[in-house]
């Protein structure tokens, strides 16, 4: 079976523009470097963020179109611009330390400034350990895990020399220690969450507010739909999660820190309502918490 990735996903991003069921803060000025933004989940992260004034720093592997999956991080930066501000396109596989460190000094000399740092590019691919090659292993646990951990490290001393910045992470709280089907996955995006809630710790007293976040149902991505992760009833637009993140930045990153948040859970705190949480529904019901449950299956709404 083929490995796929969550930030590339085939899927649109969702409609163009949703104002958010909270008052969104007023990003102007800060900037944020975001991985895998060719497409879905990525994309709609750094569309949402320009919508409220960031700068965005557009990240992935994809630079020209043409390609087996549309999208690339340039078409993605020019629609951050068109939403009136500024966005630089870096071409990067996360795997590369040289190249992550060569991203961090370009975006840092491009905007002077880089304050909010967003790990969202990961690979998936769901087998069970005998199914599961070697290389498909090594892939996954570099991507997600040690892609998470050089984008962050990269950024340190910047974010150090600020006052205050952000670390966010998709994955998911750090609850299980088992994941049968799916084991090589879960453990990689489980390293991701324990990378960053570990620099919460490290950067303690630094005004670094390094979190996790993770949907509570599936999104509508080329992941979701290629695995067959439920059916559209199960799905969510990826605005949900962008304005889950959006929610974060309207905190104080000095006060919160160390956290893995669902995103219901950080809407919810926002000021969301359940009519709120049915917008990003891809058709009318109440989709069954399922990414939640891909790592803790006894996991229910509160």
């Amino acid at each position: 079976m083929a490995d796929h990735t969550d930030a590339d996903d085939a899927m649109p991003a969702g409609p163009e523009h949703a104002d958010p069921p909270f008052d969104a803060p007023d990003l102007s000025g800060s900037t944020a470097f975001v991985t895998g933004t060719t497409r879905g989940i990525g994309k709609r992260i750094a569309l949402t963020l320009a919508e409220q004034g960031c700068n965005i720093v557009s990240t992935g592997k994809t630079a020209e179109p043409g390609g087996e999956l549309p999208g690339t991080i340039h078409t993605t930066a020019a629609q951050c611009e068109e939403r009136g501000v500024d966005a630089h396109a870096i071409q990067l596989d996360v795997r590369d330390a040289e190249a992550v460190e060569a991203a961090a000094r370009e975006a840092i000399d491009e905007f002077g400034e880089v304050d909010i740092v967003i790990n969202n590019a990961s690979a998936i691919q769901l087998a069970t350990v005998a199914d599961l090659p070697a290389n498909r292993f090594d892939l996954l646990t570099d991507v997600n895990v040690r892609g998470t951990y050089l984008v962050s490290r990269a950024f340190l001393p910047h974010l150090r020399e600020q006052d205050g910045g952000w670390i966010l992470t998709n994955a998911p709280p750090v609850t299980v220690d088992r994941a049968p089907g799916k084991a090589a996955y879960a453990w990689s995006k489980l390293g991701m969450s324990f990378v960053t809630l570990s620099l919460a710790e490290e950067l303690a007293g630094d005004g670094i507010g390094c979190n996790t976040f993770w949907p509570v149902t599936a999104v509508d991505t080329r992941a979701t739909r290629y695995f067959g992760l439920g059916t559209e009833d199960d799905w969510r637009t990826p605005h949900v999660l962008a304005d889950a993140v959006l929610s974060v930045l309207a905190r104080d990153p000095a006060e919160y820190t160390g956290h893995s948040a669902y995103d219901e859970d950080l809407l919810r705190a926002a000021g969301a309502t359940d009519a709120d949480l049915s917008a990003y529904n891809l058709t009318d019901g109440d989709p069954a918490p399922t990414s939640a449950r891909m790592f803790v299956p006894e996991y229910t709404r509160e």
